[in-house]
């Protein structure tokens, strides 16, 4: 008897742990972004405007209330602790960004994807594109 409830136990622990260890992307319904601008290797400069651009695939739902957006790390994509885009609707496909003065040599986005409050927030980190935001230049 003791040995059925324990194996009830693990099974209903099992099921509530499951759904943290899936990856949100594939479990989101097949969203995708590709990162087309900036591109790997590329050099920004702290003031310069640059067009941030991707190309992504959509779960087939109702886009009503969804929303993309894309975060900036500067740690290789370890941590994304800036978002740097405006609000956009989930058909955007580009945004002007001022870059900002965060000198670094590993900089990567993420083109985030979610609807609110049925769809989860779907991440697709672009670690291929790393590039880089120069320091800024001294006043002379």
């Amino acid at each position: 008897m003791k040995s059925r409830g324990f194996v009830l136990i693990v099974i209903a622990v099992a099921l509530a742990v499951a759904p943290l260890l899936v990856n949100t992307s594939k479990a989101a319904g097949g969203y995708s972004a590709q990162l087309i601008s900036p591109t790997a290797g590329q050099v920004a400069y702290p003031g310069q405007k640059i067009r941030v651009e991707w190309r992504s695939i959509l779960p087939p739902i109702n886009l009503g209330a969804c929303e993309m957006e894309v975060w900036l790390s500067l740690d290789g994509g370890h941590t994304y602790p800036m978002m740097i885009s405006p609000w956009m609707g989930p058909k955007a496909q580009y945004f002007d960004w001022t870059v900002p003065n965060t000198p670094t040599k590993h900089a990567v986005l993420d083109i985030r994807f979610g609807c609110e409050p049925g769809y989860p927030e779907s991440f697709s980190p672009q670690p291929a594109s790393t590039f880089t935001i120069a320091p800024a230049a001294p006043a002379s």
